[in-house]
């Protein structure tokens, strides 16, 4: 019966989301990120390419200096580090944390951040190697142990400033201290944190950590850039991009779920039935479910309001000016059929602050803004 059921589900989900294999662009056909991947064309954490292929962001910054320059200092470069590069680490001595009867240190020298937890009878520890968070909403730490790696089982989160059990991680209380410190990661989990978390650290499709770049850096999203270089050094007056991708390219229901590979998209969500309260941090599925995405529209896409070489507006007045292009009592431009857009009765202005509600996902500690464009009511549940 189990079997059953699970093979009905999928069938549910493929007629709701076509699937079509080829390139990875879509045409405005919703398709897992496992297929894209697997497609010709790049996509975000494919892992076909050479290492060599990667020249790295000094090489963009030859001609594209100031979007590499405001770019370094987004959350998304800085999605992962060196533990020593990690300024919250170093800036403070040691942090230290309680869960249940465990106890938890984070110290630091000039040579590493020792990660450790005790029950006070027995204690585990391990060496830090990667910081995987910018810090803005927490951070959590990758250790490794006999060539395989470890998720701590606590991380940092930035509202309570404190230490706290890791998204994703079982409440139970582990039996045995080793566990209390962190759990492994399978091969597949592995190379999908990193895979969001860093730019290259697949290649030939082997997953090799050992020479990945920090963060998602340009090639990240663009793809590897040594044919491009080698292009544009060739015939540098020829106009467009020569073998690379521009993702502003990209149709609209492809532009989404391109975000949507990390900030995942909504097959994404509903093939590994991750819905609920905590899915208000998955963008890109939570602006699929807006009644007015629809078939897709340019104007309602990540990029129409967020530059992913900038560091994200805070001020939701500056949003407004995306809501009115459809939304304005007096609109210069008629809304798609499919697109009904009627003026809002209540203000013209700080449009996200009621269609887009702030959500906190209590695992996080952190408020998310809920990227589903709706009427909100008051004490309605959480829309799924």
């Amino acid at each position: 019966m189990g079997k059953i059921k699970i093979l009905v589900g999928l069938g549910l989900v493929l007629a709701l989301f076509p699937l079509r294999h080829g390139n990875a662009q879509s045409d405005g056909i919703q398709i897992p990120t496992s297929e894209r991947i697997m497609s010709r064309g790049w996509w975000p954490t494919k892992g076909s390419a050479a290492r060599e292929e990667y020249v790295g962001s000094a090489a963009c910054a030859q001609c594209h200096k100031h979007k590499v320059q405001t770019q370094k200092t987004t959350p998304m470069a800085n999605t992962a580090m060196a533990p020593l590069d990690s300024t919250f680490l170093t800036s403070r001595p040691k942090i230290v944390g309680q869960l249940g009867p465990y106890h938890y240190d984070l110290v630091h020298n000039d040579k590493q951040v020792q990660y450790s937890v005790s029950n006070g009878k027995s204690s585990a520890s391990g060496s830090l190697i990667w910081v995987f968070g910018s810090g803005e909403h927490g951070q959590t730490y990758v250790y490794e142990q006999d060539g395989t790696f470890y998720e701590s089982r606590v991380s940092y989160y930035a509202s309570p400033q404190a230490l706290d059990l890791t998204t994703g991680h079982s409440p139970a209380t582990p039996s045995k201290v080793e566990a209390a410190l962190g759990r492994p990661m399978d091969p597949d989990g592995a190379r999908l944190c990193f895979g969001c978390h860093t730019t290259a650290s697949t290649t030939h499709y082997r997953f090799d950590p050992g020479q990945l770049i920090p963060g998602v850096a340009c090639e990240g999203c663009h793809g590897p850039g040594s044919r491009h270089v080698a292009a544009m050094n060739l015939d540098p007056d020829v106009s467009g991009p020569k073998d690379i991708l521009n993702p502003a390219n990209l149709s609209p229901i492809d532009s989404v779920e391109f975000c949507g590979v990390c900030h995942r998209s909504r097959i994404d969500v509903v093939l590994n039935r991750a819905t609920g309260l905590e899915d208000v941090r998955f963008q890109g599925y939570r602006l699929e479910t807006s009644k007015c995405f629809g078939t897709g529209d340019a104007r309602i896409t990540c990029i129409a309001c967020h530059d992913p070489h900038e560091r994200l507006v805070r001020d939701s007045g500056a949003y407004d000016k995306n809501c009115l292009a459809c939304h304005a009592a007096k609109a210069s431009v008629k809304a798609p059929a499919d697109h009904y857009a009627v003026a809002c009765p209540v203000k013209e202005r700080d449009c996200v602050t009621c269609h887009m509600p702030k959500v906190e996902a209590p695992s996080m500690h952190s408020t998310f803004t809920d990227h589903r464009i709706r009427i909100v009511k008051a004490g309605a549940p959480f829309p799924e």
